[in-house]
């Protein structure tokens, strides 16, 4: 039984609608920017939150607000049975955003733990809060959670590679809800590892020794089960440092246990890396169904109907900035193979940044929710009816 949360209803837009929207798809009018501006006022959103929502633009048929403020907003977990949202950050924090009464704009933002290494790897099942922190997995009885602190951990595994460099974890459960797995980078731009480095691991939802799932990766802030295949999705960022256009970044699929994803003998899709070109790859290498631009910086996403919503948190390592957005990756029978904005405007023509996506999520009222840990905000984007 799947005990992730999927809501079946306004999930996409008609296709045609979306189609005929990008004919004309730029920055929002004046006159839409007033509509939006007036209901974030009224929801006692700051000024500069405010501001940065008017300068953004949305996939035609959805219209944006703003879901909660929440300083680093990273990643997400919809818990539709406790009415919120945890986040988590890539710090010591971790909080909850109460919607008790469901209508999208949240009452409170709830620090409920601040003594994590690395907040940022968190998943939700009824009941349980699992938090892969840089060196531990732990997990929170939530049968008398009170929205506002958490209880004493439950140690699930210890002997996670307590190295800073790449060590904020992505989290999430297998389909049937009885494994938690987690994304484990490697500490290095471009190096050999060793030991879980570079993978993606699972482990019992109560605790015990982690399998291997999948290798060869570099660093994947972004996992997810695809709804109707259950195949594991995730994406990796490219090495850098290699020039402005590689390597591409890339979003794979784990078809089978224990494949091998190429790193570091490949520092991103098909490039290779300097150091080890001479050398044999040791195994067969699954190459990326997709990949984006160069230090586009793939992070979270969710499956929307057949497509999928990708948060591009943007690059460091690039002459020209690029990326800044969350894109809608369009899937073919089963096959991605291209993506159109979804929400952008993050990057100004001036080269100013005013937010960067990280998380996208299904709300509990078939919105979307997007983290942004630049503009500190939660993001929501709800079709139109």
């Amino acid at each position: 039984m799947r005990t992730d949360f999927r809501p079946d209803f306004h999930r996409t837009p008609q296709a045609a609608r979306r189609w005929a929207g990008r004919l004309c798809f730029s920055v929002l009018t004046a006159a839409m920017a007033a509509l939006i501006s007036a209901p974030a006022v009224a929801q006692n959103v700051s000024e500069r939150v405010a501001k940065t929502q008017s300068l953004l633009s949305t996939e035609t048929g959805y219209r944006l607000s703003v879901f909660a403020e929440v300083r680093n907003a990273r990643t997400m977990a919809v818990a539709p049975e406790l009415g919120g949202v945890f986040v988590g950050t890539r710090g010591p924090n971790l909080y909850f955003v109460r919607d008790e009464n469901g209508d999208g704009v949240a009452e409170d933002v709830n620090l409920i733990a601040d003594d994590f290494k690395l907040a940022n790897g968190i998943a939700y099942k009824p009941g349980t809060l699992f938090v892969a922190d840089q060196h531990r997995i732990v997990s929170y009885d939530l049968s008398n959670f009170d929205g506002e602190s958490l209880g004493h951990p439950r140690i699930l595994f210890t002997n996670l590679p307590d190295k800073r460099h790449h060590g904020w974890r992505y989290a999430t459960l297998s389909p049937d809800g009885n494994r938690l797995f987690v994304a484990v980078g490697a500490p290095c731009n471009i190096c050999k590892v060793s030991g879980l480095e570079g993978t993606v691991i699972s482990i019992p939802v109560n605790g015990g020794a982690p399998k291997i799932y999948a290798s060869g990766i570099r660093n994947s802030v972004g996992l997810t089960f695809h709804p109707e295949t259950d195949e594991l999705w995730f994406t990796d960022n490219g090495g850098d440092s290699l020039g402005d256009d590689i390597p591409r970044e890339e979003f794979n699929r784990a078809s089978t246990p224990d494949q091998f994803f190429g790193y570091p003998w490949y520092a991103g899709s098909d490039t290779r890396s300097p150091q080890f070109s001479d050398e044999e790859v040791p195994d067969q290498v699954t190459f990326p169904e997709f990949t984006f631009n160069a230090h586009n910086a793939p992070l979270g996403f969710t499956f929307d109907g057949e497509d999928a919503l990708v948060a591009l948190h943007g690059s460091w390592n690039r002459t020209i900035p690029d990326g800044y957005e969350v894109v809608r990756v369009e899937f073919i029978n089963g096959k991605p193979i291209t993506s159109n904005p979804f929400l952008s405007g993050f990057l100004r023509s001036n080269g100013e940044v005013i937010g960067r996506p990280v998380d996208v999520k299904h709300y509990i009222d078939g919105s979307i929710l997007i983290s942004d840990d630049n503009a500190s905000a939660i993001w929501r984007m709800l079709p139109d009816d």
